[in-house]
């Protein structure tokens, strides 16, 4: 079972293609895989049975010739988020607020999916409203990550990293306002991208928010890229989705002689000496690829990054819940981001907290001056407790704690500077049994670039391609 659940998106599609698989035989191997470890893990809200063995029946008469071409995407087995609507589905974003609420809408990227031949067989669970960078609520409970079942997969993305991570999909949906695309993907071991702002369509009025990205989540470059390419473009619903369309190639170029700046630490961020040393060594891979790295420092501080991104979270995020921080139902988790959104909106103001944003993009453009891409670690921390609350649990790194926990994570600097294509790759495995990531920074709107390093760094590093690099018992996880 292990080849087919963890095979790749490209190589399973131009298996479909050679009639040497069938559609219907990976959908059965897929749920086996769910009945055998969703219920350790607690990734899936919903597995729609018989609607993908339907869309599995049609995928296998498309490929054998009859009902029409096969599509992009035909067959595939892809989970998609929860916090991403369609028509009629159960729509509850993780929160007992919200029984009886369906989809009144399909969001652009699952109609996208759908038109390209997906089997969207799964959806996945989320912290509650997705404000938090763990994945547990009252509503589904705790979703574990397969490469540890006492830490979290990350949030909010996390039901689709560890969806991925433990075979139960071959690719994912995510969405991105903090680093929940690429937090998950960091702890999970996966590529996940986020892509700059407007290059993904999106609904309102999340699409007005230069903070938000939907993106695509994989265990491989190629299929990161092949799901990019797939839900890019301009489309009627979102007024600032970008036009024409990028296309990631098929063959991406080496990157021999490019320039890239090292970050291992991110200007007075905390950062465990193990993520330090890994992101050394993930420069070590580029140059062996022949890139010229040079390791480099940033001049950011927590209180920049934390001041701008509440500040624009109290104004815009924060409000769009719609709810009472004051609601007993509440998580914890939601309640402190309520809070300190709203108490960093007050505190720092609209126009001041764009002034910050501002002084962000200025310290990225002088450092684009110099070089072609940048690597930065993605998180500073080794895991997050599956369960953890902010009501009871702080974060701890070289002996000092956080006021915040998000700012373990560097991931909130690319939501302020949303032009920036950035794609997270896994840098090696912590003590913990956990992956840590780091993210590749593109130039403004050059997507491609940073496929192109990642796509370098994996023919060096191999991941997923390579069956020791999943779960196992040995890395305290469900033994697969």
């Amino acid at each position: 079972m292990d080849d087919i659940v963890y095979g790749s998106a490209v190589d399973t599609l131009a298996a479909f293609r050679a009639r040497e698989l069938s559609p219907v035989d990976v959908l059965e191997a897929v749920f086996d895989r769910i009945d055998e470890v969703n219920p350790v893990l607690n990734a899936l809200t919903e597995v729609n049975r018989e609607s993908a063995r339907a869309g599995a029946l049609e995928a296998e008469r498309r490929y054998a010739g009859s009902g029409g071409e096969p599509r992009p995407l035909e067959g595939l087995p892809v989970a998609v988020k929860e916090e991403q609507p369609v028509v009629g589905w159960p729509m509850r974003y993780g929160s007992l607020l919200t029984e009886g609420q369906v989809g009144e809408a399909t969001h652009p990227v699952v109609e996208r999916l759908i038109d390209a031949g997906a089997v969207l067989h799964a959806r996945t669970t989320t912290p509650e409203f997705s404000c938090a960078a763990m994945t547990h609520s009252a509503l589904w409970g705790v979703t574990r990550n397969p490469w540890n079942l006492d830490l979290s997969p990350g949030g909010s993305s996390g039901g689709s990293a560890a969806a991925l991570a433990a075979g139960m999909a071959f690719l994912a949906t995510g969405s991105d306002i903090g680093g929940s695309i690429r937090i998950p993907s960091s702890f999970c071991g996966l590529i996940g991208f986020k892509p700059p702002y407007g290059r993904v369509p999106a609904l309102p009025p999340y699409n007005f928010d230069v903070f938000c990205h939907d993106g695509p989540m994989a265990r491989s470059v190629g299929d990161c890229a092949l799901f990019e390419n797939t839900i890019v473009g301009p489309h009627p619903a979102d007024h600032v989705s970008l036009s024409p369309a990028l296309v990631i190639p098929d063959e991406l170029p080496g990157i021999e002689g490019m320039r890239i700046g090292l970050v291992p630490r991110l200007g007075d961020f905390l950062v465990d000496p193990e993520v330090v040393a890994a992101t050394r060594a993930f420069g070590e891979v580029l140059a062996r690829a022949g890139a010229l790295v040079e390791e480099i420092t940033l001049p950011m501080t927590q209180d920049l990054i934390s001041d701008a991104a509440l500040a624009h979270y109290g104004a815009l995020m924060g409000p769009s819940m719609q709810v009472s921080v004051d609601d007993p139902r509440l998580m914890d988790y939601t309640r402190d981001f309520l809070k300190r959104s709203m108490n960093g909106l007050a505190r720092v103001g609209i126009v001041p907290g764009q002034l910050l944003e501002a002084k962000v993009h200025s310290i990225l453009s002088d450092a684009f001056e110099r070089f072609d891409a940048l690597v930065v670690y993605t998180l500073g921390t080794l895991g997050l407790a599956a369960d953890f609350s902010t009501d009871r649990d702080v974060v701890t790194i070289e002996g000092e704690t956080l006021d915040f926990y998000l700012m373990s994570a560097t991931t909130p600097v690319f939501n302020i500077a949303s032009r920036h294509p950035v794609l997270n790759v896994p840098s090696g495995i912590s003590s913990t049994g956990v992956p840590m990531g780091v993210q590749i920074v593109a130039p403004t709107y050059d997507d491609v670039t940073a496929f192109r390093i990642g796509a370098a760094a994996e023919r060096e590093m191999r991941w997923w391609a390579d069956p020791q690099w999943r779960p196992s018992v040995d890395r305290h996880g469900i033994g697969l």
